[in-house]
């Protein structure tokens, strides 16, 4: 696609139909160990006085708990957090730590709180209907509809209400775009999972949102956490991202740095955390 758009003197946006958006807001993701040395008791207050902190100084307008299989305390802490930001867009991903019966008890619990979705709260596309079944909050997945295989049973099933594409599980630009239209057929919404992209594939996620009406939420990426990149860094402000607007993916590779960081990695294998 970048090669396509460079020869073309397009931007990837442009080829995949057009831009809807220039810019592209991001999810604030928080987690517990965000609050470190902070008792049981005291981790909900924590958590909200460290997602206040997150957003206004990143000004984020949604944020994310990284939920545990803890579902009483991810619950405590969502409303600590509800209560500190009462317009944000709130959202908990527990990646199927909870149980059937536990998320239908979570997920009753957190209606009052307005989520935006709830994200993989169990395992299995069975799983999500039988909750989905019994709690009123949307439900998201990124876990167990990730091949379009899994598309029309999730449908046939009414399991889910939001599905997370992503350029690599779902084999590229053009069929998280096809991903896209099958939502928008299926009156399904969408939003960007996350696998932690540097500046290359997250200008590829930019490029997707920029062309596609359905992705109107704030996506998940990890590229503000970054603290260098390879390429020239991506412009964000205020929680957004700028879309490139140059030809291809509209970023340009500092060759320099690439040799740095391969340098690094061969020095010291791949650094986890």
């Amino acid at each position: 696609w970048d090669a396509m758009g460079k020869a073309t003197g397009q931007s990837v946006t442009d080829l995949l139909g057009g831009a809807v958006r220039d810019e592209v807001p991001l999810t604030a993701l928080i987690t517990r160990a965000d609050a470190p040395g902070a008792t049981s008791a005291g981790l909900p207050a924590a958590m909200a006085e460290h997602a206040v902190r997150v957003v206004t100084e990143g000004g984020f307008t949604a944020v994310k708990l990284k939920g545990t299989r803890d579902w009483e305390g991810d619950v405590a802490v969502l409303r600590a957090v509800r209560a500190a930001l009462p317009e944000v867009n709130l959202r908990v991903d527990p990646n199927a730590a909870w149980s059937v019966p536990d998320s239908v008890r979570a997920g009753i619990a957190l209606e009052e709180l307005d989520l935006e979705y709830l994200e993989d709260p169990c395992t299995g596309i069975e799983g999500m209907s039988q909750v989905k079944a019994k709690v009123r909050i949307p439900l998201c997945t990124n876990m167990c509809v990730v091949r379009f295989e899994e598309f029309a049973p999730a449908v046939r099933l009414n399991a889910v209400d939001v599905i997370h594409g992503d350029v690599y599980k779902w084999g590229g630009i053009a069929a998280t775009k096809a991903l896209a239209a099958h939502c928008e057929t299926f009156g399904l919404g969408m939003n960007l999972h996350s696998g932690g992209e540097l500046g290359i594939a997250t200008a590829a996620h930019l490029a997707v949102v920029a062309s596609t009406p359905v992705l109107s939420r704030a996506i998940d990426s990890m590229y503000y956490l970054h603290a260098d990149d390879i390429i020239e860094p991506l412009h964000l402000e205020n929680g957004r991202l700028r879309v490139p607007s140059g030809p291809g993916l509209g970023v340009r590779v500092d060759e320099d740095k690439l040799r740095h960081y391969a340098g690094v990695n061969e020095r010291e294998g791949d650094l986890t955390g």
